[in-house]
């Protein structure tokens, strides 16, 4: 059994916003309020960035159009004692799925973690 963390990508619709920056705060806010609600407080929420296609610096993952805006959300989750990664995926996915119904979820990355905080491994 091993530990692992994984990243999902969720896109959340915001309407009536004129701003990116306030349709990002928006779906924040909404997509923790609606895992809080579940008691999901361990999932990570973040504003996604994509990367632009012409110099490859990231921006933010945020499409406005008709005072409609498309957000893209980075959400975290560590998943325990899993038996490969894609157990872990599946767990991850039906954590936070139930939570943000109707919301769509991909998977982005799942690392495997050795449970040590800090990070410091004696590997001699």
């Amino acid at each position: 059994m091993s530990n692992y963390e994984v990243a999902m990508e969720a896109a959340w619709l915001v309407r009536d916003v004129k701003e990116t920056d306030d349709a990002i705060g928006v779906a924040v806010s909404e997509a923790g309020k609606r895992l809080n609600e579940t008691d999901k407080q361990y999932v990570e929420v973040e504003p996604g960035v994509t990367g632009c296609p012409a110099c490859g610096e990231p921006f933010d993952a945020a499409f406005l159009a008709a005072n409609t805006a498309l957000v893209g959300l980075l959400l975290e989750i560590d998943i325990f004692n899993a038996d490969s990664e894609e157990h872990a995926e599946r767990i991850a996915k039906s954590e936070v799925g139930g939570a943000l119904r109707d919301v769509p979820l991909e998977i982005i990355e799942v690392i495997e973690t050795d449970g040590d905080e800090d990070g410091d491994r004696d590997d001699e």
